[in-house]
């Protein structure tokens, strides 16, 4: 299959990222969402991330002018249907993902491929709610997406060597270093990540340290580029949560139980950097 044209549903902090990169190589995108105002928050993210790419010499005005042309955004989901792959990219929820992929098999034609940028949820749930078992996979990217190098890849129990090999290589023709993963909860990214970002969670409600504390620690002495709390903040702790509580009950196994830490803050509103309040302020 020759992929020109990538719809991108969810233009959040992800999707207009994923939209940002497939259209900066040269791809048509068609960049849906529920509401006006976040996609016209999305195109004035992308316009300002290409603007600091064009300062810094990275990118020519050329590029950018060519980059945003490419992306077209809509309120109507139909206006997918001509994409050969549609990218999804919304809330962290299972029965939200599962109505809109309902929804797009309805109506996208036998052949479009289909993809979930899912951080945690299985891939072959998601893609069981469709006709096109074998078409469907999992193409997780890293936030910032401009920035980060890796996709993790991943395998459903039906995902088809054809598919696979589809993705991969549109991976790497959008400048990104793409990884196979198989479907298990967390899959590698955030197994790893989130009971450590958890388990820092617990030693600032154990009073273990200050969250200075444990953030410089991690930083000075493990040479991570930013602490797990300031890093939970960046992610949104509700998407932290929510990808604990896959794990906790994907694997049944009490060393992912969500820290009652993160949860209260989760319910308190206090989300990290989106919300202006996490660990940190950020008023």
């Amino acid at each position: 299959m020759n992929v020109t044209t990538v719809g991108v549903i969810g233009a959040g902090t992800m999707g207009n990222g994923i939209a940002h990169v497939f259209a900066q190589s040269g791809f048509q995108v068609v960049l849906v969402d529920v509401e006006q105002k976040f996609l016209d928050k999305a195109k004035a993210t992308i316009e300002k991330n290409l603007g600091r790419m064009v300062d810094k010499q990275k990118i020519t005005q050329e590029v950018k002018d060519a980059t945003l042309a490419h992306i077209k955004t809509s309120l109507n989901l139909e206006d997918v249907k001509p994409c050969q792959v549609v990218v999804e990219a919304v809330i962290e929820d299972a029965p939200t993902k599962k109505t809109l992929w309902k929804r797009l098999d309805a109506m996208c034609p036998a052949e479009t491929v289909f993809a979930s940028n899912t951080s945690s949820i299985s891939i072959t749930e998601l893609a069981a709610v469709t006709k096109r078992t074998d078409k469907f996979i999992g193409m997780h990217f890293m936030n910032p997406v401009p920035m980060m190098q890796l996709v993790e890849i991943i395998r459903g129990i039906a995902t088809s060597e054809e598919t696979f090999k589809l993705v991969f290589d549109l991976s790497t023709k959008v400048g990104k270093t793409p990884v196979e993963v198989n479907d298990y909860p967390g899959f590698i990214s955030n197994r790893v990540l989130m009971p450590m970002i958890n388990e820092a969670a617990y030693c600032l409600m154990e009073g273990v340290a200050t969250k200075e504390a444990i953030d410089t620690v991690m930083k000075l002495g493990m040479a991570h580029p930013m602490g797990p709390l300031t890093l939970a903040d960046l992610i949104g702790l509700d998407v932290c949560l929510n990808i604990m509580e896959v794990l906790y009950t994907g694997f049944s196994d009490s060393k992912y139980r969500p820290c009652p830490l993160l949860k209260k803050m989760v319910a308190a509103g206090y989300l990290g950097r989106k919300s202006g309040k996490g660990f940190y302020s950020y008023t």
